[in-house]
């Protein structure tokens, strides 16, 4: 069995080294991490993000298209009805930052029911709009040899209003679609409050899953804090079925970063080091 790949979310990780990505992307390495993703990497230049990656040895494996406009509470436009051209727009920025960084991955963010809509009178529409984006978004990413991304994102905690909640939702919608690079985002943290039946559903899914993310539940802190979830049965589990993709660490740490990573460092440890 093929040890498991974390990647440091820089979103979530290393915030004490400032906002700067360059920053974080220094501490990841110093940590021990190989790769790193971003949810959004725009507020730097990509020339310079990429030579800060190269100098601390790492490589960004995961970034996310643009939200949108947030100051009108917008996430993401892929399934947002009227919105098909940013949607279009966005992803041109994310694969030419993909292409700068040798990112290999997308995030084609779905988006939320529009303000005022209720979620069954707008989801079949929803839906339409969210194949064609992905049936344009796979073109796209075709061209530059590029993966893209689907994640259910739970609407009982975290959003309550995002399109695409569930495991289920975004496979049948993936098969709709049918495109051999547009792949499942497990995030363990939104499936087990959507569904739980962890054990069961990772095994169903496992073969449309291109990335994985995790936290523990409720409080999305630590693998090893307190809460629902048993980590290393779940990373015993992906290393048993084969899984050979990232495992994103998009958790929140109670304290200092580095002091929370000591679950990281007994798993490479047993594994005979960072992988």
């Amino acid at each position: 069995m093929a040890p498991l790949r974390f990647a440091a979310n820089l979103s979530w990780l290393f915030s004490e080294q400032g906002p700067a990505l360059s920053a974080r992307l220094e501490a990841a390495a110093r940590a021990g991490f190989k790769v790193a993703e971003v949810a959004w990497p725009y507020a730097e230049p990509a020339a310079q993000l990429a030579a800060a990656a190269q100098a601390a040895g790492l490589r960004l494996v995961l970034l996310n298209t643009p939200p949108g406009a947030t100051d009108l509470g917008e996430l993401g436009l892929g399934a947002v009805p009227g919105r098909q051209d940013a949607f279009r727009e966005g992803l041109e920025l994310a694969v030419a930052y993909a292409r700068e960084l040798g990112c290999p991955q997308v995030h084609l963010m779905a988006g939320r029911v529009p303000q005022g809509a209720e979620r069954a009178a707008v989801a079949r529409d929803m839906e339409a709009v969210f194949v064609e984006n992905l049936r344009h978004a796979s073109d796209v990413l075709a061209r530059e040899n590029l993966v893209g991304l689907v994640e259910p994102i739970n609407s009982r905690l975290t959003d309550p209003r995002y399109f695409l909640d569930t495991p289920e939702q975004a496979a049948a919608i993936l098969r709709r679609v049918d495109r051999p690079n547009l792949r499942l985002q497990l995030d363990m943290f939104h499936w087990q409050i959507m569904g739980g039946n962890l054990t069961a559903n990772i095994r169903a899914f496992l073969p449309l899953v291109g990335h994985v993310q995790v936290a523990q539940v409720p409080d999305r802190g630590e693998p090893d804090s307190p809460g629902e979830l048993n980590f290393p049965y779940l990373f015993q589990l992906l290393e048993e079925l084969g899984y050979t993709g990232y495992v994103g660490c998009e958790y929140r740490p109670r304290g200092d970063t580095n002091e929370g990573l000591g679950w990281l460092r007994a798993y490479w440890e047993s594994r005979g080091g960072p992988c």
